[in-house]
């Protein structure tokens, strides 16, 4: 979930913005303000990820903020003034929003910035891999800033992919991390997990049986869970378990 926030002088143009932000899935209105001092401050002192910043402000410009918090959080600006974008785009904005502003114009944007904070995400992710090569765990940042939990293979039972995370299934844990399933399929032992469908990674080793087009799974609670095989996994999977037995 990205944390958002708004700043807009005028409190019409928040109230669009904040409707868009609580339209969208995968974003979260962490706070809005039409003043820009009193919004760096909040920036400044709680966790956002993406600002929408007008430019056209009395106190202080929106490129004047920019300059200040653009270390700090990913930008998408929001100006009637369209001459403005290129210095924006200078600064590294994540996008540049003409008002009045579309919310499929506001989508396209919104998405922008959740594939940068995934790429960053998987930079990031890619560092830690590489120093728990050849160790039975892995370590999953989560969506809340800062915490990192370790999973344990040995404890995994299969992994569901939900729209832009990843749930590790762990007897009655459930763990939600911002990664993706064929990065995640990549860097779990292939002697311990199987892809079995787009939205599914099986433990091996808690495989009960397997009946037509499903995998019945045991989870450490005793409890049976039954995991669809997809067709263009099907043949390779098969295969696999021959060759397992």
């Amino acid at each position: 979930m990205i944390n958002c926030y708004i700043i807009d002088d005028e409190q019409h143009s928040v109230e669009i913005l904040e409707k868009y932000v609580n339209q969208t899935p995968f974003l979260k209105l962490a706070g809005s303000s039409t003043n820009a001092l009193e919004a760096l401050k909040y920036i400044s002192t709680n966790r956002i990820d993406l600002v929408f910043l007008d430019i056209h402000m009395p106190e202080i410009s929106g490129i004047d903020l920019l300059k200040i918090i653009n270390d700090q959080v990913k930008v998408i600006l929001t100006t009637a003034y369209s001459e403005y974008a290129l210095e924006g785009f200078e600064h590294d904005v994540v996008d540049y929003l003409l008002k009045p502003v579309t919310y499929q114009r506001f989508l396209k944007a919104s998405q922008k910035a959740l594939n940068l904070f995934q790429a960053l995400f998987m930079q990031r992710m890619d560092v830690d891999i590489s120093k728990q090569t050849d160790q039975p765990y892995l370590f999953v940042k989560t969506e809340h800033k800062g915490k990192q939990i370790k999973i344990n293979f040995e404890d995994i039972d299969y992994i569901e992919g939900i729209k832009n995370y990843v749930a590790f299934h762990c007897g009655n844990d459930k763990t939600l991390a911002l990664m993706n399933m064929k990065d995640l399929e990549n860097i779990l032992p292939k002697s311990q997990f199987a892809r079995v469908h787009n939205s599914f990674i099986i433990s091996l080793n808690k495989i009960v049986s397997v009946e037509g087009n499903q995998v019945i799974i045991k989870k450490k609670d005793q409890a049976q869970h039954y995991i669809p095989i997809g067709i263009t996994f099907k043949t390779a999977f098969f295969e696999l378990i021959r060759l397992k037995k």
